[in-house]
């Protein structure tokens, strides 16, 4: 049932161009997971809930752990509850709504894995809010970081202080704006930083 979820949600994302991982970085991501076996997931940027979703079957699959996933938007925050429960997943996760910043400041409990998905600008002050309960070490992985502009604060930092690696994806995508039906489709390129915290 789970796959299958991820499979209706992906489909979802894609039709309605609603942000998503995409099924590679979402296996970095699930890899990443797997090799930390963190206690507590921290996620920043829900959406309608894909990465929750492979973030769960992680969880499921080494047996323990649980997350606490934060969306500003209600109506997607309410779509990935949704896809949580018809996924048999939601006793895993905590899905909380508001900006990630300020509800991250809210955690008391220690934070094994950040993920960072959310507007990119805030990619730093949601790690300054959770830094205190990081673990030592803890995993941290950042989506989009080809947009080195928007979170130039959180890649010098964390490339500066840790140690941290990019890791590329290329991809192809329809161009918005075409005018042609079927859209001119150009290649993209972008990254996931994956970091390891230690104090």
């Amino acid at each position: 049932m789970l796959d299958k979820i991820i499979e209706e949600v992906e489909e979802q994302c894609r039709e309605e161009r609603v942000p998503m991982l995409g099924p590679d970085k979402a296996k970095l991501l699930a890899s990443c997971i797997e090799k930390a076996k963190p206690s507590l997931i921290v996620e920043c940027g829900t959406a309608i809930g894909y990465s929750g979703l492979w973030i769960s079957r992680v969880l499921q699959t080494i047996g323990s752990g649980k997350l606490i996933t934060v969306e500003i938007e209600d109506a997607n925050a309410e779509r990935a509850r949704a896809n949580f429960e018809s996924a048999g997943v939601s006793e895993l996760v905590d899905s909380r709504i508001g900006d990630a910043a300020e509800v991250l400041k809210t955690i008391e409990e220690p934070v094994d894995f950040l993920f960072l998905d959310n507007n990119k600008d805030g990619y730093f002050p949601c790690f300054q809010a959770v830094e205190s309960r990081l673990t030592n070490p803890a995993t941290i992985v950042a989506d989009n970081v080809s947009r080195v502009d928007q979170m130039a604060d959180y890649l010098n930092h964390v490339r500066t202080n840790y140690e941290s690696e990019t890791h590329w994806f290329e991809s192809w995508r329809r161009r918005r704006g075409s005018g042609d039906g079927e859209g001119q489709r150009e290649r993209r390129r972008d990254g996931m930083e994956v970091t390891i915290y230690r104090r």
